[in-house]
């Protein structure tokens, strides 16, 4: 066994040094600290004393540069062990004047520098993994992955869907062309769809909430599924909207009432709500409209959730525009699945040309996609979920 001692400023300096000249596999057997230089026994400096080994079988040349790396993953690993060091040597010696460190400080200090050794190690795999995998990808492969990332699909199941088509490659042993890349994940992305497709707003259900932030078309999506109720089904329809938040909200789906002749019941509150089901007892379906909040509030939710109470067999369909951010759609579907909301609903696919949302949404909540609305027309510009659709949306060319 190959032992050496080392004196440095921080053990994040020593794993490196020991690393280069002993290699990967050597172990630190020892560490603590020691004061060194002065005068007798005054204007001393705390060092870090290292005793690391290693097996003589084991012994190597310091360890190179992996062909596999790149000058960006270096530099990074680089500067993390350089900002790592300044940490740990600011830990390791107090300034000028300070009084002497208890053992329970000693202790937080040690473990602070294991925390941070720690930290860096996993996140010098994670880089070395990523470099590995950008080296392992074909060209196909790294073509898909940028188009998806510009989608932005989660890397969770981006990761997943790259790992299949590799492992289907590995299987067939051959090397996939672009088009096999791009029907193969059109088949993956299907396949995970697939529990969440042919859904549709329940046809037994007579109150139809629909609720979701301002200005994601709740209303005009209202009028739209109205329009094809009552012209193409011949059913009776009512509007409810408790939207009196916005001082035009109530005037545009009066208009929508008037263009279709359909009643329609404002509400202010809870207490509101027997009397309008009474004034609409007479139709087959109630639609009704709820003011857009701030709903990544959960406070929000709440209350537009206590509006939602109906003796009558209902649904709530919660609404998003594929114009809001991914992160904002998400916090308002997690606080929405909270009290029972599966059904979504998607507007103003027009107005975009990123659909990866959708996707993260539906797996990540399980949220089942009702129907997909692009453009203002009414009844038109507005169609039933299809999963095939999407996914030409989401993959885009490389799918044809």
């Amino acid at each position: 066994m190959r032992v050496k001692r080392y004196v440095v400023n921080a053990l994040p300096e020593a794993v490196s040094i020991i690393r280069s000249e002993l290699g990967k596999d050597a172990v630190i057997l020892n560490t603590k600290e020691i004061k060194v230089g002065g005068f007798m026994g005054m204007f001393c400096k705390k060092k870090m004393e290292v005793i690391a080994a290693i097996e003589t079988n084991k012994a190597q040349a310091p360890v190179q540069q992996s062909p596999k790396s790149t000058p960006k993953v270096n530099a990074a690993i680089e500067q993390i062990l350089k900002g790592a060091q300044r940490n740990a040597t600011a830990v390791m010696e107090p300034p000028p004047g300070a009084q002497a460190e208890t053992r329970d400080e000693r202790a937080d200090r040690e473990q602070f520098i294991i925390d941070e050794i720690r930290d860096l190690r996993q996140l010098m795999v994670k880089l070395s993994k990523q470099d590995s995998d950008r080296a392992a990808m074909s060209d196909q492969l790294l073509e898909l992955k940028a188009h998806l990332e510009e989608q932005e699909l989660d890397s969770q199941w981006l990761d997943r869907l790259l790992q299949s088509i590799v492992d289907k490659q590995f299987e067939d042993q051959t090397e996939y062309t672009k088009e096999q890349v791009w029907e193969h994940a059109a088949a993956q992305l299907e396949e995970w769809l697939h529990p969440f497709a042919d859904q549709e707003i329940s046809r037994e259900a007579r109150v139809i909430h629909f609720v979701g932030p301002t200005g994601v078309g709740k209303t005009t999506t209202i009028a739209k599924l109205a329009a094809e109720q009552t012209i193409k089904q011949g059913r009776k329809v009512g509007f409810i909207t408790s939207d009196t938040y916005r001082i035009a909200a109530v005037d545009q789906l009066r208009t929508y009432a008037n263009i279709l002749n359909v009643p329609l019941e404002v509400v202010f509150s809870q207490m509101d709500l027997p009397k309008a089901f009474k004034q609409l007892a007479e139709r087959d379906l109630i639609y009704m409209d709820t003011a857009g909040r701030n709903f990544r509030s959960e406070l929000h939710v709440s209350e537009v959730n206590s509006l939602l109470q109906s003796s009558e067999p209902s649904e709530t369909v919660l609404v998003l525009s594929m114009t809001g951010k991914t992160k904002d759609m998400a916090a308002v579907a997690d606080h929405f699945s909270k009290y029972g909301v599966r059904k979504v609903l998607f507007t103003k696919l027009d107005e975009t040309a990123v659909y990866g949302a959708i996707f993260n949404l539906i797996m990540n909540f399980e949220l089942y996609p009702t129907y997909m609305a692009s453009g203002q027309t009414v009844p038109d510009d507005i169609n039933r979920f299809q999963v095939r659709s999407y996914i030409q949306h989401l993959l885009g060319s490389g799918s044809r």
